[in-house]
C-alpha cells in the first residue's frame, strides 16, 4: 500500500524538507483588507510581520475550503492508495474537520485524518514521523498508532508579548485577556483538549521562559532521548539564545529552531516564543 502524507501550512516545515520527504501541503491564508495571501506560498513569515507593522488593523485568517482539500485528495489518488492528513488543533481551526469532510466525499483513496491537537513544529514532528514511516512502506494504521503514541509525550508551552491578539482572534477568553493586560502578566500557555489555555500565570517574560525550561528539564532528567524545537515570532536572536541554553544544559535533547508563521503569528503577535518536545 502506497501512503501519502499531507499537512497544512501551520506545521511550518521548510519547503526543502517537505520535498525531501515527499510531504504534501495545503495552505491556510491571511487576509489584509481585500487581499488574501496563502502562507508559505504567497507570503513569507518575514514579509507578514513587516506587513503587520504597516497595517492599521490586524489581518484575519482563513482555513482551506473543503473543495480545495477534496481536489488535493483526488490528485493524490492518482498515485497513492491512502493519505495520512495531519492538521492543526481542531480547537483553534476548522481545517481538521474540513479534511474529515473531504475524506468522506472523495473516492479512490483512503483518507486518515489526524488531529494534532496542537500546531507549528509540534504538528510538524507528527508529519515528519509519518513521512518517514510511509517511505518505509508502513501501513496507515501503524502510522496512526505511532502518532497516537507520540501524543502521550508531546508537550508545547509558549508565551506572547500581547494577549490582545489571542483575545481578538477568539482564542482566549475576555476575562483572561483583561487580567493579563492589567497585571502585565506573561502567562505560560499550552493546549488542553485542543484549546489554548493558561498553564501558569507568571509576572515577567524572563520568569515565564525560565519556567518552560524547567518543565523541559523535568522531562530531560528521565534520561530518554528528546526531540525539541524552539519556535519564535520574528525574534530569531531570542530563539537562537533559547536553543543554545537547551543544548548546553542537556546533551540528550536534540533541538531545532522554527517559527510562528503568518496564520499563527496573527493570533500570537510578534515576539511570541515557545518550546515543544516529545520523547523519542
Amino acid at each position: 500500500m502506497k501512503t501519502a502524507v499531507l499537512t497544512d501550512s501551520t506545521a511550518y516545515i521548510p519547503e526543502d524538507v517537505r520535498k525531501k520527504w515527499g510531504i504534501h501541503m495545503v495552505p491556510l491564508s491571511v487576509i489584509f483588507g481585500e487581499e488574501s495571501y496563502q502562507e508559505e506560498i504567497d507570503i513569507t513569515a518575514e514579509e507578514f510581520y513587516s506587513k503587520v507593522k504597516q497595517s492599521n488593523e490586524l489581518p484575519k485568517t482563513s482555513q482551506p475550503s473543503i473543495g480545495m482539500i477534496t481536489d488535493l485528495f483526488e490528485e493524490l489518488s492518482k498515485d497513492y492508495d491512502a493519505v495520512i492528513s495531519i492538521h492543526l488543533s481542531s480547537g483553534i481551526s476548522g481545517t481538521y474537520q474540513a479534511a474529515v469532510s473531504a475524506g468522506n466525499m472523495v473516492e479512490g483513496i483512503e483518507v486518515y485524518p489526524f488531529d494534532s491537537e496542537i500546531s507549528c513544529m509540534a504538528q510538524g514532528f507528527y508529519v515528519l514521523e509519518a513521512a518517514q514511516m510511509a517511505r518505509e512502506g508502513r501501513r496507515p494504521e501503524a502510522i496512526l498508532s505511532r502518532l497516537n503514541e507520540m501524543k502521550e509525550t508531546m508537550r508545547g508551552y509558549f508565551i506572547v508579548d500581547d494577549l490582545t491578539h489571542l483575545h481578538r482572534g477568539g482564542r482566549l477568553s475576555a476575562g483572561q485577556a483583561l487580567v493579563g493586560s492589567l497585571l502585565q502578566v506573561k502567562p505560560v500557555l499550552h493546549f488542553v483538549d485542543t484549546k489554548i489555555v493558561p498553564f501558569e500565570k507568571i509576572r515577567t517574560k524572563k520568569k515565564a521562559l525560565k519556567r518552560i525550561l524547567e518543565l523541559l528539564a523535568e522531562e530531560a532528567q528521565k534520561g530518554k532521548q528528546i526531540e525539541a524545537c524552539v519556535i519564535h515570532a520574528n525574534v530569531p536572536e531570542e530563539g537562537e539564545k533559547l536553543k543554545k541554553k537547551i543544548e548546553e544544559a542537556h546533551d540528550h535533547v536534540h533541538v531545532t529552531l522554527s517559527y510562528f508563521g503568518p496564520v499563527i503569528g496573527t493570533h500570537l503577535g510578534e515576539g511570541a516564543l515557545g518550546i515543544c518536545w516529545y520523547i523519542k
